[in-house]
């Protein structure tokens, strides 16, 4: 079996790594000819437009799938005209315009801040009127780790924004004081069977993911059963197959729905060594058509993100418990250049683990 990987960035390296074992062969497609994934399988560099490099890609190759939602949608389809594309086309195009997302979360009774689309200032002026400041203007497409957005607080400062923002599609939303955030993973195949990993609780800075712990401590099997039910009904009502992300809010004992990422995602890294069957794994099983692998936890996990340089590794590694993960990526401000994570079978070990782990990767007490 020869899976085609669209982006080569270190989720397809991740997923590369998991289906090795299996027997399974890749070959990516990214327009870096330094992606991370050329140091370990065969890489094509091209423009996602060149039609006849995608056609030398997809030769002997039995599934496409992608690795980031950014790649554009005009690539996918052609790829999706020749080949069987998992995620679908459809749920690609939706997570990649914030709109279209929010609808569909409306749609399938999804708890989500108030939005509206805005496409001039006077459109942000009576949005911001009616949901109530403070809001936050986002690209409706390509904003990531914090990028494409801003918050407004206070009328005088819608000006700003819109003058930050304008020329691109936009949103604007009520901007929320969360307790915590969270994400809940799950899988789909093609026959329909789904599998889902705890909620995890989320801590970013900046934008960027920082830490995530699994299971989420603050969330109550109540709150955790509703997380997964709202994750499932995006991936019935997409006819999803693989992994796909949902990130929430937790606000007051209620979740709100912020956005979703139709891939193997970043607060998922943990189920490598945390998790009988990593997401990894359980995303190359669901588009291959193989049976789905059990998400049982082995512990208590933490995973740090890496983050702008490569800390020295044997103060990591002397850390109990702890497996590091480095990409090949040069390091770079503000660029996710590895991760390690920590299995404990009890919280004190996993509380004590990481205070170690913030020690050694060099980390403020907001991060560790």
């Amino acid at each position: 079996m020869r899976v085609g990987v669209l982006g080569g960035g270190q989720l397809g390296r991740m997923l590369a790594l998991a289906g090795y074992p299996l027997g399974i062969e890749f070959r990516f497609f990214d327009p870096n000819a330094g992606a991370p994934v050329g140091q370990i399988g065969q890489l094509i560099a091209a423009d996602y437009g060149d039609h006849a490099a995608l056609e030398r890609f997809l030769e002997g190759v039995d599934v496409v799938t992608y690795e980031f939602e950014s790649i554009p949608v005009s690539t996918v389809r052609f790829v999706a005209e020749r080949m069987k594309v998992f995620p679908p086309v459809k749920a690609l195009a939706t997570a990649q315009d914030r709109l279209l997302e929010k609808q569909l979360f409306d749609d399938l009774n999804i708890p989500t801040p108030p939005f509206a689309a805005v496409d001039q200032i006077q459109d942000l002026q009576r949005a911001a009127a009616r949901i109530g400041l403070p809001v936050v203007l986002k690209t409706r497409r390509m904003g990531y780790d914090g990028k494409g957005q801003a918050v407004i607080r206070d009328a005088a400062s819608l000006d700003a924004a819109w003058q930050q923002l304008a020329g691109s599609p936009l949103l604007v939303e009520k901007y929320v004081e969360f307790q915590h955030e969270l994400s809940v993973i799950g899988v789909r195949d093609t026959t329909g069977r789904e599998v889902f990993y705890p909620p995890i609780e989320n801590v970013h800075r900046e934008g960027i993911l920082r830490k995530s712990t699994a299971p989420a401590p603050s969330v109550t099997p109540e709150l955790a059963t509703l997380a997964i039910e709202y994750c499932r009904r995006l991936m019935d009502r997409l006819a999803y197959v693989g992994v796909l992300a949902l990130e929430l809010f937790s606000v007051d004992g209620e979740l709100f729905a912020n956005e979703m990422a139709p891939r193997v995602h970043n607060s998922g890294h943990w189920t490598i060594e945390g998790a009988e069957t990593s997401q990894f794994e359980n995303h190359l099983r669901a588009v291959l058509s193989l049976p789905l692998g059990v998400t049982t936890q082995r512990g208590n996990s933490v995973m740090f993100n890496i983050i702008g340089h490569i800390p020295p590794v044997e103060r990591i590694m002397a850390v109990e418990g702890a497996h590091l993960h480095l990409y090949g990526k040069a390091p770079t401000e503000k660029r996710k250049v590895g991760h390690v994570t920590l299995v404990a079978q009890t919280s004190a070990g996993l509380e004590r683990g990481s205070i170690e782990l913030g020690l050694a990767l060099g980390l403020g007490s907001n991060d560790a």
